[in-house]
């Protein structure tokens, strides 16, 4: 067992493990793990204040989660865009292949959150051999996205022969990987991994980072080992009420990144999953954010603040523009050019 490994099994995996290690009460929220699991690093751990605080917030359970009227089990359609099992095609040229049900830290606000973790998010041998005959019999995928849970989770050997099979694809002319494990268990970012990885170029890996707080020694180590690969590095930020909802401290995020050679890539409107209302801002509030970091901040600093639409119709970059009315439910502009109501939940 390698040392990530041995580090990941030693992860907090019950909330009375954290009353223990912090010292305080977290009566029932075996109630809420049990329905989402929780897991948080030895690492991530030590980074946490205490309860409250940013990362805690993007870590630990909360009864928030098992209240939630408006949510959707499923908001971005991708059951309805799985032509087999295990791959979400909603753009014609692109796909995503999801080769891991398991992620390092699972955060309290993820877009799957009904099946990261559990057993209904296996990603079996047999469903990646589906998802990869698919790929290779439908000329018109030229970019396909390596997704999850977190595909730096499967050992070097495994996720070599994926993106082997992947590269021997004629029409597949890039290949992308979203993992945070960068942020959330950086040990697992070894010089092995980084070898195994420069053979498979072009090859981008967007990582998600959300506060100035993981951005860490160790964290900054790990990237630079994928940027001296060759690997070209983005971020995709979640807007998180009581997280990063601030113009100071998306500033000192997004230029932090910079220092560590991680482009800004996206700063994402949260979506309307079951569980996670209670991190929802208003839109007005991200477009506030953005207009203050305009000028200020390096262009190389400045994400695309965006919203994947409901029901699998797309990213809309979110523009002054690109919005009508305010209030509860707002009409945003989907990529087709027609004007969506989109319930802004956060207001």
């Amino acid at each position: 067992m390698e040392a990530w490994q041995k580090e990941l099994a030693a992860s907090l995996v019950k909330p009375a493990a954290l009353e223990e290690h912090f010292g305080v009460e977290l009566p029932g929220l075996e109630a809420v793990s049990s329905r989402y699991p929780m897991r948080i690093p030895p690492y991530y751990l030590e980074l946490m204040e205490g309860p409250g605080d940013p990362l805690w917030r993007q870590a630990v359970p909360d009864f928030a989660e098992l209240s939630e009227p408006q949510g959707l089990s499923d908001p971005l359609g991708e059951d309805d865009l799985s032509p087999v099992p295990a791959l979400i095609h909603r753009y014609a040229d692109r796909v995503v292949l999801l080769v891991s049900g398991a992620c390092a830290l699972y955060c309290r606000f993820c877009t799957r959150k009904r099946r990261v973790g559990t057993e209904t998010m296996d990603c079996s041998n047999s469903q990646i051999d589906a998802a990869i005959e698919y790929i290779a019999t439908t000329p018109a995928v030229r970019d396909v996205i390596l997704s999850g849970g977190d595909p730096l989770l499967l050992e070097d050997h495994r996720l070599e022969s994926i993106l082997s099979r992947l590269r021997a694809v004629d029409h597949v002319e890039m290949i992308r990987i979203g993992s945070r494990v960068p942020v959330t268990l950086p040990s697992r970012i070894t010089p092995e991994l980084c070898r195994m990885l420069s053979r498979f170029h072009p090859l981008y890996l967007n990582t998600h980072f959300n506060h100035p707080a993981e951005l860490t020694p160790e964290s900054a180590a790990a990237c630079a080992l994928l940027a001296d690969s060759g690997i070209v590095l983005g971020n995709q930020t979640v807007l998180l009420r009581g997280v990063n909802d601030h113009p100071e401290i998306m500033r000192r995020l997004n230029v932090g990144l910079l220092r560590m050679r991680v482009r800004p890539y996206y700063l994402h409107q949260m979506d309307l999953a079951c569980g996670t209302a209670h991190f929802r801002t208003p839109i007005a509030t991200g477009l506030s954010i953005m207009e203050a970091l305009r000028g200020p901040t390096s262009g190389l600093a400045l994400p695309h603040y965006v919203i994947d639409l409901p029901g699998g119709l797309g990213k809309v970059e979110l523009l002054p523009e690109q919005r009508r009315g305010s209030g509860e439910a707002v009409e945003v502009r989907s990529p087709a050019g027609l004007w969506v109501s989109y319930p802004d939940i956060g207001s």
